[in-house]
């Protein structure tokens, strides 16, 4: 399909793609209407791969004829860079951006049905932490994600970017209330591993093959930690040993630590 060329930042058919670095904009825009933005050539090839539907792409004019694998049925619209700026309120060094349709969320049920071991999210607000997060888990063999309510969109353009587009690879569902949930993952036959530097907390490593059996790793957010009430709803307390005094790691990094731990095989030791 030829590109449609856009001249004004203020043309109507490129509303999904305005004020993009508008954190509170963009939320009232984007989910309530069922749409997300991806960045980048290889991160819209994944949403594509995923099923995501393309609802339309933005390309730097210079990049239209270079763009290969969009659906025709989609429109790609083509700016000049400082057009492009003047849309999204930062300079597209990617090229392109794609606005897609979002997909109805599993069910809480389901999502657990069919995992082997889980990571539950209290309260990450952060997209860089989130996305990140979802790039670890897809590549240390995590199978779904639980978010709590106050969790951050993981298909926030952000989240979404610092991922790689690994947030299309898991799949995941965001609870409705909370702390309840937890009780519906543990009568699941899942084990709650809460991530703290509590004194009484276990040493990662020292964790039994049966508490590593079906494990879901709760994380919450950078600094506050997890609730007390998510730490009464846990199994066992569980802490990453550390030296040089240090007491905490971003959830990140902690996160792709135990990840790994949890989903390494055992058998050898």
């Amino acid at each position: 399909m030829p590109a449609i060329a856009i001249t004004t930042p203020d043309d109507p058919r490129i509303g999904d793609y305005r004020a993009l670095t508008d954190l509170e904009l963009r939320t009232r825009w984007e989910p309530p209407n069922g749409l997300f933005i991806a960045e980048g050539e290889l991160v819209i090839q994944r949403a594509l791969r995923a099923g995501y539907r393309l609802r339309s792409a933005l390309v730097d004019e210079k990049r239209a004829d270079q763009l290969t694998g969009l659906p025709a049925d989609a429109p790609l619209y083509a700016a000049a860079p400082p057009v492009l700026e003047s849309i999204t309120g930062f300079h597209v060094h990617r090229g392109i951006l794609a606005s897609f349709h979002r997909r109805p969320l599993p069910s809480l049920a389901d999502l657990l049905g069919s995992a082997r071991n889980l990571a539950v999210l209290e309260g990450l607000n952060t997209h860089t932490n989130l996305g990140a997060l979802f790039r670890s888990a897809a590549a240390l063999g995590i199978d779904a994600i639980v978010l709590s309510p106050n969790c951050a969109d993981p298909l926030y353009r952000r989240a979404v970017r610092v991922s790689m587009g690994e947030v299309f690879a898991i799949p995941y569902t965001k609870a409705e209330t909370w702390p309840d949930p937890l009780t519906a993952i543990r009568d699941a036959g899942f084990t709650l591993l809460a991530m703290t530097p509590a004194p009484d907390a276990v040493a990662l490593q020292r964790l039994t093959p049966e508490q590593r059996r079906r494990p879901a790793l709760l994380l919450g957010a950078e600094g506050p930690g997890l609730t007390a009430e998510a730490l009464r709803a846990s199994d066992v307390r569980v802490a990453i040993p550390m030296h040089n005094n240090v007491d905490s790691l971003n959830v990140a990094t902690a996160a792709a630590i135990t990840f790994y731990e949890l989903t390494r095989d055992h058998s050898s030791r």
